[in-house]
């Protein structure tokens, strides 16, 4: 079996396609984002940087906040991934924990987590699925729906209907 079958390609193609569909019906990069933010903000403050011969230490008295914080962002991350439904309470409490992280966390894991995580609690916020695909009208007569094309067909993407 080469390396060019068409089997392993249609495999391929198969998966890629699923993945397209689920990741255009939840808010992916919300949830992704809100993730990669929650990372460093719960590791930085437990990270020993070493420079040359002098190890800075960059534990802080609210360390185990900053541990908590950064595990409920991953949490929520996957809550917009998994059930997308809450996405505007996941989005709300990723907000906030983010404000919260700034004077917690090492001024949010150095603002990189926390503005991470406050685009990932916007998108989230601003994220709604796509209305559902009508079915054409077969009768012959126009139809009043924009997205129906004179043909009658329409065309199903992962964000929403568009002309065919």
């Amino acid at each position: 079996m080469s390396a060019e079958s068409p089997g392993q390609r249609d495999r391929i193609k198969y998966w890629r396609l699923r993945f397209h569909g689920w990741r255009g019906s939840r808010p992916f990069w919300a949830g992704l984002l809100t993730m990669l933010g929650g990372v460093p903000i719960a590791y930085l403050p437990y990270a020993h940087l070493k420079v040359g011969q002098l190890t800075v230490r960059m534990a802080t008295t609210a360390g185990a906040g900053s541990l908590i914080i950064g595990v409920l962002l991953i949490t929520l991350g996957l809550t917009m991934w998994y059930h997308h439904i809450v996405r505007v309470f996941a989005g709300v409490a990723t907000i906030l924990l983010a404000l919260v992280s700034i004077p917690v966390s090492n001024l949010g894991g150095f603002m990189i987590g926390f503005l991470l995580s406050l685009v990932g609690g916007g998108l989230s916020l601003a994220w709604a699925p796509g209305a559902p695909a009508e079915k054409a009208d077969t009768s012959g007569t126009a139809s009043d729906d924009p997205f129906t094309a004179p043909s009658g067909n329409t065309v199903e993407v992962a964000g929403g209907r568009h002309r065919g």
